[in-house]
This record gives structure tokens, sequence and C-alpha cells, in this order.
């Protein structure tokens, strides 16, 4: 019988290591004694670790699949506050052994129940156009599959299958919680700006044995993508009714698509200029960061320590104990 695996997420420093990984990447350096060392991300469902292996060749390099399977000796180790792997011995490892359960991280809840509560907030719209337009959406059978598929992202947050719906029904239902503390904001046009905000990443990414940026990610990217999907969605509208789709309603649900990173500097191609854009992204923002928070909290490797590792995305370390006063 073979041995219970060991996941990233449970590996502790100072333990001997004998498993299976997805490589995720690697890279061939030199020491500053002019040697060479590999560097890698491992990863399985429960996360990635970096991995280094020691007085490394150009042939052991070659010998390291990307994407593919490698099964490592070694043990691991903690540098400055974060797990690592030292590499001993290693070998590709075939893919028709491989559990592929071990290594698709996916969101712990249900799919098809997000989706339906998804859905049943989206028909709180009753403004008729955002209406057809987002039933649009949702009788594109093609786009619903990779819908319930998609991970929200690469690394930051929910970067799992399941993780864009995951991300969005969250801000779906905050959008339902702060609605009625501000009445001014147009409730129909903030729910469908959360529905579209992130769905062009259904094709920024892909999410079978690694997420990584499709060529259309890559050089179009999933806002602009959302933005011209819309544009088509309420072409079709007109085609199908006869009747022009409103230009107005195109452009605001455009604007919070182009506006919701809320920065340029994090991708946003426009600000947040009307109010449905700044609840949009600061909605979207507190999700993500909840996120990240959580997940360093329950990743980190040092028990005794009441902080996490340094979080280059915070820009802090995350203080462990605040649930408990």
């Amino acid at each position: 019988m073979a041995p219970e695996r060991r996941y990233i997420s449970e590996l502790v420093p100072n333990e001997s290591i004998d498993e299976v990984f997805l490589v995720r990447d690697k890279d061939l350096r030199t020491t500053k004694k002019g040697g060479l060392y590999v560097v890698a991300t491992l990863a399985d469902r429960s996360g990635t670790v970096t991995a280094r292996m020691w007085d490394a060749n150009e042939a052991i390099f070659q010998g390291i699949p990307t994407d593919g399977f490698l099964r490592i000796k070694g043990r691991t180790d903690e540098y400055k506050g974060t797990l690592q792997i030292i590499i001993e011995a290693c070998r590709p490892y075939p893919v028709e052994k491989v559990v592929m359960a071990d290594f698709l991280a996916t969101t712990q809840r249900d799919v098809e129940a997000m989706w339906s509560d998804l859905l049943e907030i989206m028909r709180d719209i009753r403004d008729e156009p955002l209406r057809l337009l987002i039933k649009k959406f949702t009788e594109d059978q093609a786009l619903v599959a990779a819908y319930k598929k998609a991970p929200a992202a690469m690394v930051m947050h929910h970067p799992f299958m399941g993780g864009l719906l995951e991300h969005t029904l969250n801000i779906a239902k905050l959008a339902k919680v702060i609605l009625p503390l501000y009445p001014g904001l147009n409730g129909d046009l903030l729910l469908a700006g959360v529905f579209v905000h992130d769905i062009g990443k259904t094709a920024e990414l892909t999410s079978d044995l690694a997420i990584k940026y499709t060529d259309r990610g890559q050089l179009i990217g999933h806002i602009v993508m959302a933005c011209i999907w819309v544009q088509e969605k309420a072409d079709l509208l007109t085609d199908e009714l006869g009747d022009v789709f409103p230009a107005k309603t195109v452009m605001l649900l455009q604007h919070l698509i182009l506006s919701h990173h809320g920065e340029h500097e994090y991708g946003s191609p426009k600000l947040p200029a009307i109010p449905e854009a700044f609840a949009l992204h600061y909605l979207d923002n507190l999700d993500a960061k909840m996120f990240m928070t959580f997940n360093a909290i329950d990743t980190d490797v040092d028990p005794s320590s009441g902080f996490t590792a340094y979080m280059r995305q915070l820009e802090t370390q995350v203080y462990k104990h605040s649930d408990k006063l």
C-alpha cells in the first residue's frame, strides 16, 4: 500500500521528502563561486513551494520537465521565514501514474451551488437591457463552463479552479450588503458590473495542470476582452430584438470593467469616475485582500511566530491571532 501523500501545505521545516510534485517553472543559476544550481517552483493542489538543487549541471536541469511531474528526494528547510525544499535527487515521473486530483487545486465550495447563488443575485437586476445582456452571457454554454472552471488569478488570490466564480459570488454578496446603505448607487449597474468585471479571465488564464496566461491573455488581457464581449452581446441583442441596445448602458458597464483595478499602475486603463465603479473596485479589492491575509495565516510555516513572513503583495507581515482577543 502506497504511503499517504504529504501535501505542500502540510510540510514543515527539517523533514525528509520523497514525493512527486508538479514542476511549474525552473531556472538554472550560477553561484558566487561559479557553480550551477537549480531553482524550481513545485506545486500540488494545496499550493506551491520553492525548491533548490545545489551542485547541479546542465544535464540535470534539462531533465527536469516544466509542467510535468518530478519525483524528488530531499529535505525541507526554512529560508527567511519561508519553507523551501532542498533537492538531493530527482527524476521525471510518468504522467499516467499520477493521481490528477492531487495536483489540481480547486475551490472547496460547491461549484453548481455557487453558480445558482450568483444567478439568483443577478435576477435582482430590473433594468431590462442589463437583464437581457446578463442573460445573454448566462446562455452561452461554453462561456458558462469556462466561468465555473477558471481561476481568479495566477497567484495573488483565488488561484485555483473555480476561483473566479468563488471570487465573483463573494463580491456580489458584498454588493447586496452595501446597496441599502447607499441608495444613490445604481444597483442594477453594480450587479451587472460584478458579473462581467473579470469574465475575460475565462479566456485569459488556463486552468489545466498549471495556471498560465494564454496567448490572448498576454496580448489582449481580460479587461479588454470583457469590454469587447459586452459590446458583442449588446450587438446580438440589437439584431435579435430589432431595437438598438442603449449605448449609454454599454458605456457605463465597460467603464466598470476598465476601472475596476482602481489605479493605472495596477492595470486599469481608466480610473473610477462613477460611484458604481468606486464601489466595484473596493469590493473587488476587499475580497482579494481577505483571501490573501487568511491564506498567509493558513500557510505560514512558523507556528512559534505571531506574524507571518513578509507578504510582498500586502507590503506587511500579517498578525495571526486577531481572531482571539
